[in-house]
Parts: structure tokens; sequence; C-alpha cells
């Protein structure tokens, strides 16, 4: 699931690559993706791309005559530039953009669900198109004090997932930052001390940026199907802990699931699954 890290790396590889590329052609051929109709597509023909950046866990791309492609890859789009064109039977396409020079810029997505989209706005409707207007405060690399910012009765798993609270962290790194912080999953943001809320910030800016690094060094255009994420919590429960050795559990839900460490962040509370149980300590 492509989050601040795995987006920030996929801006930066495409602004090196694409600078002053001029485009031959836009098309859409998954329509679903392609979420706006004015102005169309056809009129970034002869523009030339004047940057890739990044808020939150969406992509932008700036064009020399005014207009923006603002792409969300969701949970199984991946944004991949190749030195030749798709071929008919490539069915994971959402969105070509083919160059004058021969490549070709695709939204490709994986699995069934088609959630990855495409909005085509001009610069001037960009910071009023709700998906980033909605947003929080980015949390790398230097967001703002956590006290206040969590300071909901919310659990912190939650909150840390919330677009409009903290913008870029999603279900894989909001584990490992928790696990990091030495907080549980389940602890309240209103209940946050001023020391905890502090380590769970600097937790955020430490895995964040040491995971953007190590993808400086391990990935390379077109950015592979599958990434390199350097997860030591997601997913590894049954595994011991990096810290403690601890056994990692997890509480499952419907479409993801939730690891932590109990000795570090439960005071070895082993917290009841959703898969057993619906109630959670």
């Amino acid at each position: 699931m492509p989050e601040l890290p795995e987006v920030e790396i996929t801006a930066r590889l495409l602004d090196r690559a694409l600078g002053g590329a001029q485009v031959e052609s836009a098309l859409a051929p998954g329509i679903n993706a392609l979420k706006t109709f004015d102005p169309p597509l056809s009129e970034l023909q002869g523009e030339l791309i004047t940057g890739v950046r990044r808020r939150g866990k969406h992509v932008i791309i700036d064009f020399s005559g005014g207009l923006v492609l603002l792409i969300h890859l969701m949970s199984a789009g991946r944004l991949q530039l190749y030195d030749k064109r798709a071929g008919p039977r490539d069915r994971t396409s959402r969105l070509l953009v083919r160059l004058t020079d021969g490549r070709e810029l695709r939204l490709r997505e994986f699995g069934s669900k088609q959630a990855a989209w495409v909005k085509l706005l001009r610069a001037e409707e960009l910071d009023e198109d709700e998906s980033l207007a909605r947003l929080g405060p980015e949390a790398w690399p230097d967001p703002p004090a956590l006290d206040e910012l969590l300071d909901a009765p919310r659990p912190l798993h939650a909150l840390l997932r919330d677009q409009r609270t903290i913008a870029g962290i999603g279900r894989s790194w909001v584990d490992e930052v928790l696990w990091q912080a030495e907080l549980s999953p389940y602890k309240r943001g209103a209940d946050l001390d001023a020391a905890e809320a502090e380590r769970l910030r600097e937790a955020v800016v430490k895995l964040l940026g040491e995971a953007i690094a190590h993808y400086e060094q391990a990935i390379q255009l077109p950015i592979p199907d599958k990434l390199p994420m350097p997860l030591r919590i997601h997913r590894r429960q049954g595994e011991p802990c990096p810290r403690c050795e601890t056994t990692l559990e997890a509480v499952h839900f419907e479409d993801y699931v939730i690891a932590y460490c109990p000795n570090c962040q439960t005071e070895g509370r082993v917290l009841k699954d959703r898969r057993l149980s619906r109630l959670l300590r």
C-alpha cells in the first residue's frame, strides 16, 4: 500500500526523469479512474512536464500550460515510467501519458478494486480540490507537535491514519511508528502526555525519513510492482519483536491488521482479536 515514503520516492524519481518531457497524448483505458472531464485529457497534448511532487499520499504532476494531474494510488496503484508503450494485453493500466520521446508514464493498478484515481485540473483549482483541501499537516519532514494535533478521544492507530489529522501515514507505517514510540495502538490521543507526544513525533520523522533514504538506495525506475518496504512490525505477527524478542501479536479486522508488541506497547496485555471478540481492550 503506497504511503508517504512510497509516494515520495515515486515523485522524486519521476521528477528527475520527466523534467522538460513533452506529452504526445494522454488517455485513460481505465475509464473509472478519471474523475474529471473538464479540461479533457486531450488538452495535455503538446504540454511540457515541469515537475512531479507529493502532497500527503497524492502525486501531483505540473505542466507548462497551467494544468496539473492529481493522482491517488490508493491501495494497489503504481505510477511507472517505461521506455516502451503498453501492449494491448496490458489490463492493469488506468492512465497512459505518452511522451514524444517514446517513453510512457502509466498508472497501473493491481487487484480487483480499481480504486486508484486521476483528476486533471487547472493549477488554480488544485488547492481547492476536496481531496487536498481536507488534508491535515504533512507527517514528514517537519510535522507539528502531536499533543495538540492528536488531542481527541480516539485511538492513536485511527488518529494517525486519518488524513484529515495528519497526512501521509497509513496502515503499514502506523504499526511501525507506534512500535518505535512504544505506545499502544489503542491509547487515546487525548491521553498522551507531553513526553509521549514528543516521542511519537520523533518516531514519525525518524521512520518515514529512514524509509525514504532506504528507497533512494533500493529503487530505480520503473517503480517495481512490489516495493521493498523496510517493515519490521507490520504483518509480522508471530515473529519475535526486534527490540525485546516477545512474540508479536495482532488484531484482525475485515480489511486490515494491527500488529504490535505486548511487552513494548501494551504492558504485557494481549489485545482481543476481532475474529474472536467484538470487544477490544
